[in-house]
């Protein structure tokens, strides 16, 4: 098993430009997170050419993913559970992928149709500062661009629920 690192942060705003780098601290490609406001991310590879997106749909809490000619690729979305976090990423005709954390837990898992693990990524640092991502990758059966904009996914929803819960008045998780 050829198992990848990759390491990347979200910004203290959710705007700007942070870099992804592998496991010998070689940069790889940059995140461009375009807005405190709408929180879309460009995938960037080490050219600064624009290979993945991800993005909420309008007046929707479903993270779309796309490539580089806007076509959108795959669809990430909450799965309601009272006790995990879960999220499913359709990738349309090449899988349905579920991701997944126990409570109280910075690791997540992702997994195939056939319960295969194909990844994970981990909340590795986020106390007074920005989050930051290790996402480790075992197959190709996704590009590392795609899991990272799924990865950037899971972290808007979150953060979108737990603002609208703060906003509520109620706790987030």
């Amino acid at each position: 098993m050829n198992e990848q690192s990759l390491y990347f942060k979200d910004n203290f705003f959710s705007a700007g430009r942070t870099e992804i780098f592998n496991s010998s601290k070689e940069k790889v490609g940059e995140l461009d997170l375009k807005s405190a406001f709408s929180s879309s991310v460009d995938v960037l590879d080490k050219d600064g050419n624009q290979v993945i997106t991800g993005k909420f749909g309008v007046f929707s809490n479903k993270w779309r993913i796309s490539d580089s000619s806007d076509q959108e690729v795959g669809i990430l979305k909450q799965k309601f559970t009272l006790f995990s976090k879960k999220y499913e990423y359709d990738a349309y005709n090449r899988g349905v992928y579920l991701i997944e954390s126990e409570p109280f837990s910075h690791l997540y898992e992702i997994f195939d149709e056939q319960s295969n693990q194909i990844g994970k990524f981990e909340k590795v640092s986020g106390f007074f500062s920005s989050p930051a991502y290790q996402l480790s990758t075992s197959n190709g059966k996704l590009a590392t661009e795609e899991l990272i904009a799924v990865v950037m996914g899971v972290n808007a929803i979150r953060k979108r629920r737990n603002n609208n819960a703060a906003a509520s008045g109620g706790a987030g998780s």
